[in-house]
């Protein structure tokens, strides 16, 4: 892979999302197998949380998953993503644009959503996700959620759909 080729990052809904709406296995095979380049290719890859996700379905993505031998599974917990992890809750805290309930949702460990925007931040990639943000974020009418486009725009952590990361990859299915 040449350095300068943007990494995607996968958020679990990129991978969900196609599977059980817009690319079925047996009907659009194509797109997995242009994923499957991919990640042989090391443009695409996941965090640890995101593959354990995956593996909880217990499906035809899990197998697939487990087939993609040359996937690249990024551990959340790394030096330069711990102090990225941090600074993000302490932005959903402290920024007066959530409610108590979006820390308490992505406060946990185990929630990958915080962990995708601090390796991204760490390691420079662009985090793919079929997340929207939200629309007009105010202090005055705190959100119950943080949404992952807005906090990683914040940090400035690129995050894309699914059909724009196909754009940016070329992959076209025929």
């Amino acid at each position: 892979m040449n350095s300068n080729q943007e990494v995607f990052l996968l958020d679990t809904n990129s991978f969900t999302t196609p599977y059980r709406v817009f690319y079925a296995f047996d009907i659009v095979p194509a797109y997995w197998n242009e994923l499957i380049n991919h990640i042989n290719s090391g443009r695409i890859v996941v965090l640890d949380i995101v593959k354990s996700e995956i593996d909880a379905g217990n499906d035809d993505l899990k197998k697939w998953v487990a087939n993609a031998v040359n996937l690249k599974v990024i551990p959340r917990v790394t030096s330069s993503t711990i102090s990225n992890y941090q600074a993000v809750l302490q932005y959903v805290s402290g920024c007066g644009l959530y409610k108590p309930s979006a820390l308490s949702a992505w406060a946990p460990g185990t929630v990958a959503d915080p962990w995708l925007i601090a390796s991204a931040k760490a390691n420079g990639y662009t985090l793919v996700t079929q997340e929207v943000g939200s629309n007009g974020l105010s202090t005055k009418n705190p959100n119950k959620y943080a949404k992952i486009p807005d906090v990683a725009n914040h940090f400035g952590v690129k995050t894309i759909n699914v059909f724009d990361m196909m754009r940016e990859l070329e992959i076209v299915i025929n």
